[in-house]
């Protein structure tokens, strides 16, 4: 057996990646493409390795001659490596490429591999040790993929290829994405793949891609091609940028990968088969009769502008049931909270004040838009972080604060104060003209939703210097809308808040949420009731785990110590590599203590908190 490599193209959309290198020569965390793939294909038994080179061919050239060919101590020594050029790699396309090499390609069976891939280790023993003499490789279409797409039969025949100008998003259900390596037989070279070759290039020319050869085999109805789907090991086909990055990610080596996860932010639907426990939304909802809704009117909120900050605090008075003066609609919870932490009370006439009451551990992004300096921090001292509002009074009572930061249910621990003694609290901070931040983005998690939020008018009036924010994200399962409210009765502090944000700072489909709320309310409060039932199901599941300590939450994640032997950071990365499922390790979480290990959990839906403790159970076995 034999391997060609197809490495001839120029990569522009790689931009200043590939300004001076071939895409093969493109470095994923530090070790380029093709040291990659020779390493993999130096494990079979190959008479050789055929690669067609042409845009900076002569530098590719250089360098694996120099890493692979001349030294005598490399462990490649054995690789028997031969090129071919492309002289017009910029005016032809990769079935140009493989036609220079088609008299080496009849003369033994064949792996035709793309070299702007990177797979796992097991991918080439796969499609090698498989029997059957025609492979094409083929993977689940998921929305990242691009390029050739084919249709299987149920004995894994390809029926079809799919071009992209007869792709069809209604029937991607169907769809395999080809991962561009294919095994071919001599037999099938010789009779069948070459003959078509040549018909075709001298009918359609050069700028053209030699699937579209195996396309036209496939429809002779003889099934000469089979597809062996890869199931759920990793690959990637780097085309651009943002390739690159995510690819970084999926194949980050243990002591970056945390990093190169955690340090997105977000966005991993462009990992589709990962489950993520570390974002907190609500897992049950929006309805399904929610979402046909916003389905349904999809194009012209796409393509119409939203309305500005008037109809939106209008709307979201609607939505929320606080009057319009005492409401802030913002792009997500984030916008408001930078805007609110900048603005500073105005200073007391006896001169106290200037700084604000943090309770720690907590969400970071409330203390990291604040001036360090300005912080009076309290820190939980009973046993799993828990705390009282009396707790709260008792420490800021002597301190020199204007402001107060409560996060309830808190984020990480998941600690509660009830609702009269959080009123407790405000009434105390009315009495000393300290403004209550009360952040209550997880209260409809609690297990008394329906009565535990501090947003109504009246209660609002009552305490003039209370704000309430809200992430509608996290509540209502809908992080991607970018949606979040601030509500008080101090008037001029939600006026002010108002100023500061863009006119358009909310998209039409945030807007058009919150015009459907109300008709899906009933579906929201059957949401959370099935929430806390399935809370208290995964509190019980996780408490068999044995190197846990699970701490009581009212919130939708827990706050776990991860007990010896283990690291979190261990628990961590095995459930990523193992599982493809992530979690947070909160270990260095200013607040919690530094001498243990402690992880944040997110509760999810039945079955996927279930694949989570079965994974956990492997590992303490």
């Amino acid at each position: 057996m034999q391997a060609i490599i197809l490495a001839a193209g120029m990569g522009r959309r790689l931009g200043e990646y590939t300004k001076d290198n071939t895409k093969c020569m493109v470095p994923v965390n530090g070790v380029r493409l093709i040291d990659r793939l020779l390493g993999q294909l130096a494990k079979q038994d190959l008479k050789r390795i055929i690669i067609v080179v042409g845009y900076q061919g002569q530098a590719l050239h250089n360098y694996i001659e120099e890493t692979y060919l001349k030294p005598q101590t490399s462990d490649f020594r054995h690789l028997n490596i031969e090129f071919a050029e492309n002289p017009i790699y910029d005016k032809t396309n990769n079935i140009y490429s493989l036609a220079l090499v088609k008299d080496k390609l009849q003369e033994d069976d064949t792996l035709l591999i793309e070299s702007d891939l990177i797979f796992s280790d097991r991918i080439i023993p796969m499609i090698v040790d498989n029997p059957y003499p025609n492979l094409a490789l083929v993977a689940k279409y998921e929305t990242w993929m691009d390029g050739t797409m084919v249709r299987l039969d149920d004995d894994q025949n390809i029926v079809n290829f799919i071009s992209k100008d007869a792709f069809d998003y209604n029937e991607v259900d169907a769809y395999y994405k080809t991962v561009n390596i294919y095994k071919l037989s001599q037999t099938f070279s010789q009779q069948k793949y070459v003959p078509f070759l040549d018909a075709y290039t001298k009918a359609v020319g050069n700028n053209e891609y030699y699937e579209n050869v195996l396309r036209i085999i496939s429809l002779l109805n003889n099934h000469d091609m089979k597809a062996l789907p890869i199931g759920n090991e990793k690959w990637y086909e780097i085309d651009d940028k943002q390739d690159l990055d995510i690819a970084e990610a999926l194949f980050a080596d243990e002591k970056d990968v945390l990093r190169k996860y955690y340090g997105r932010y977000g966005g991993f639907w462009r990992f589709p088969q990962m489950l993520d426990f570390c974002y907190l939304v609500n897992p049950y909802f929006p309805s399904k009769r929610m979402k046909d809704e916003l389905r349904a009117n999809f194009d012209t909120l796409l393509t119409e502008y939203p309305s500005g900050m008037k109809v939106n605090t209008l709307i979201a008075s609607k939505s929320f049931g606080v009057s319009e003066p005492y409401i802030v609609p913002g792009n997500g919870a984030a916008e408001l909270i930078k805007i609110l932490m900048e603005t500073h009370p105005q200073p007391l006439p006896n001169g106290r004040g200037g700084k604000t009451g943090f309770i720690r551990p907590t969400f970071e992004e409330y203390p990291n838009r604040y001036d360090k300096d300005s912080q009076v921090t309290f820190v939980p001292q009973r046993p799993d972080y828990r705390y009282t509002a009396d707790d709260l009074m008792a420490f800021f009572g002597d301190k020199d604060i204007q402001q107060l930061m409560v996060i309830n249910p808190d984020n990480p621990t998941g600690n509660f104060i009830p609702k009269k003694d959080i009123l407790r609290l405000a009434q105390w901070c009315e009495e000393r003209q300290i403004r209550l931040v009360v952040d209550e983005s997880f209260v409809d998690f609690s297990e008394d939703y329906a009565t535990n939020s501090l947003l109504s008018d009246e209660i609002l009036e009552a305490y003039p210097h209370m704000a309430v924010m809200k992430s509608i994200s996290k509540s209502y399962g809908v992080p991607g809308l970018r949606l979040g409210i601030l509500c008080s009765a101090d008037k001029e502090l939600i006026a002010r808040i108002k100023k500061e944000v863009s006119i358009w700072n909310l998209n039409s489909f945030a807007e058009f949420f919150m015009q459907i709320y109300n008709k899906h309310e009933k579906d929201y409060e059957r949401a959370c009731a099935k929430f806390v039932a399935e809370r208290a199901d995964f509190q019980e599941q996780l408490q068999q785990i044995p190197f846990f300590h699970v701490m009581p939450s009212q919130a939708n994640y827990f706050l776990c110590e991860v007990l010896p032997p283990y690291k979190a950071s261990e628990i961590v990365i095995y459930m990523l590599k193992q599982h493809n499922i992530l979690t947070r390790d909160c270990s260095l979480k200013p607040g919690l203590d530094p001498t243990k290990q402690y992880m944040r959990i997110a509760v999810r839906d039945h079955a996927d908190n279930t694949r989570l403790v079965n994974g956990l159970k492997e590992l303490a076995k």
